[in-house]
């Protein structure tokens, strides 16, 4: 699902708000999110799970095409865990529309 799928979805369950309120509200809360990240702090969603950082210190890699080492910078990185309902939904032994 891509974010317009999901401000089509919320509307369509919503029909009282108009589509790009909802589109506002989901850009709110991204861009929310995206802030509280990149000042370094977790953003916990109960049931759902919790995103923060992570970070990646620099280290010498490979070019896999010339063996060459190359440095590689400092990163940090963005890491998602599941809350507990999210998992136990996942695997209460329904179909999730895997072939």
């Amino acid at each position: 699902m891509i974010k317009s799928e999901l401000v089509q979805t919320i509307a369509e369950r919503n029909p009282h708000l108009y589509q790009r309120d909802v589109e506002n509200i989901v850009n709110a809360i991204l861009d929310e999110v995206t802030e509280a990240l990149m000042r370094g702090d977790r953003v916990e969603l109960r049931g759902f799970g919790a995103f923060s950082v992570k970070n990646r210190p620099a280290r010498v890699g490979r070019n896999p095409r010339t063996g060459q080492k190359v440095e590689v910078g400092e990163k940090f990185v963005p890491f998602f865990k599941t809350g507990k309902e999210m998992r136990e939904r996942l695997n209460d032994g329904t179909d999730h529309g895997e072939d």
